[in-house]
């Protein structure tokens, strides 16, 4: 099993920035590509970013596209999302997620892993 731990979530005003970690533990061999998704009250589960098992490819949702960075370090097993620019509509709970395929995909069920996600909270 892969276990994965968000960490950076919190309340920020609209404008701001917030950087989210991802660490994978665990059989971390399984994991390749990894990305973001969030979920508002009352909505699904969206894809924000997604980044291959090379770091040289990655996936923005338009929303979120010029705004948000995904990287990551594949020595210490972590993912970051860097957000910018922060809005209102932001706010979500993100949830963290890892594939065993190479390649990003924007399909929550491609994913085999997941975090317990970290609240976003951004207030105008």
């Amino acid at each position: 099993q892969v276990q994965l731990v968000e960490s950076g979530g919190g309340l920020v005003q609209a404008g701001g920035s917030l950087r989210l970690s991802c660490g994978a533990s665990g059989r971390t061999f399984s994991v390749r590509a990894m990305g973001w998704f969030r979920q508002a009250p009352g909505k699904e589960r969206e894809f924000v970013a997604a980044i291959s098992w090379s770091g040289t490819i990655t996936d923005y949702a338009d929303s979120v596209k010029g705004r948000f960075t995904i990287v990551r370090d594949n020595a210490k097993n972590t993912v970051f999302l860097q957000m910018n620019r922060l809005k209102p509509e932001d706010t979500a709970i993100y949830y963290c997620a890892a594939d065993n395929e190479y390649n990003p995909s924007r399909t929550a069920g491609n994913y085999d892993f997941w975090g317990q996600g970290t609240q976003v909270t951004v207030s105008s």
